[in-house]
């Protein structure tokens, strides 16, 4: 079933593709300032389009200092469209690109290509495969929350208001995002510390209705379910319409990650037990900061996994 804020959404999604492919420019072009292109995934998910907003946001606040190029995909699992803007980038000679990755392997290459080109990039939202940047020789600092953290002090939340041995299922993003991984490790964590049943673990690739599609099949083989744990709010959306649909609203608690405005009235009434805030419209500032300071020559400070904390926050019913 499809909510119709998932409709809103959607076209909103369709406008912005149309609008930013091949991409826009956010204020005109200086050659005495350095171009930053965003790229984000699909801007079918309120996430991206509120990261898109702040990220304009501070453009405007800091226009004397440099020109911003936004972009997007249409759905979280186009990668290849992801890989085009980032070609399209490097055409276009941007000085720096600030990426959330639609998939932690397969952009390595063009990522590769671009500073290749000489063009600063910097990770977002969606951690690079370590493994794939060190076989390409490349270090990549990545700007953004501990996602297994994250996950587990909702899970944590949502255990306190189970028994022990209650059935739950997981219901994960795309399986080749690292951020994904991160946030079911963090999941399975909660639920093991505190002897829970993870009966299943399906991927709902950060979709309403296919979060929707995956938590209906999960409601019907676990007749016993008590708790859906979605990987990020469009999937706990779609969660929410199929507890309501199996008539089991009240009965299955659903908990999940990022906080958008669309979650917001379902904590207050309960449809919804948690989420996690990652600070949507900062998350794309942060990078941008890290990239200006390394186009400045400026030292970019990470930790020994050459990350840049940011925050993330438990969220409940107001």
């Amino acid at each position: 079933m499809k909510l119709p804020f998932a409709g809103r959404l959607l076209a909103a999604a369709v406008l912005s593709a149309t609008t930013l492919l091949p991409f826009s420019v956010a204020h005109a072009e200086s050659s005495e300032k350095p171009k930053v292109a965003l790229v984000m995934k699909s801007l079918a998910n309120e996430f991206f389009l509120t990261m898109e907003d702040g990220a304009k946001a501070y453009q405007k606040e800091h226009a004397s200092d440099f020109d911003l190029i936004s972009n997007g995909i249409k759905d979280e699992s186009d990668t290849s469209s992801q890989i085009r803007i980032v070609e399209q980038m490097i055409v276009s000679k941007v000085d720096a690109l600030v990426i959330a990755p639609a998939d932690s392997k397969a952009l390595v290459p063009v990522l590769k290509k671009a500073m290749d080109a000489g063009i600063v990039v910097v990770n977002i939202d969606n951690q690079l495969d370590a493994g794939v940047l060190k076989s390409k020789n490349l270090e990549v600092p990545f700007v953004g929350p501990d996602n297994r953290k994250g996950a587990a002090l909702v899970g944590e939340y949502l255990a306190k208001q189970l028994q022990p041995g209650a059935q739950v299922g997981i219901i994960e993003g795309v399986p080749t995002t690292s951020n994904a991984q991160q946030r079911t490790a963090g999941f399975k964590d909660a639920m093991a510390a505190a002897k829970m049943n993870v009966v299943s673990v399906q991927s709902g690739n950060w979709e309403i209705d296919k979060g929707n599609a995956v938590a209906s099949a999960m409601l019907n083989e676990y007749p016993d379910l008590k708790a859906l744990l979605a990987g990020n709010d469009s999937m706990a959306l779609g969660a929410v319409s199929a507890v309501r649909a199996a008539g089991k609203a009240g009965q299955v608690k659903v908990v999940g990650y990022d906080n958008i405005n669309a979650i917001k009235p379902m904590l207050k009434d309960g449809r919804v037990l948690a989420t996690a805030d990652q600070f949507a419209a900062r998350q794309a500032v942060f990078g941008i900061e890290a990239a200006l300071k390394k186009l400045k020559g400026e030292k970019v400070e990470t930790n020994d996994k050459g990350v840049i904390e940011t925050p993330v926050e438990l969220v409940t019913q107001p």
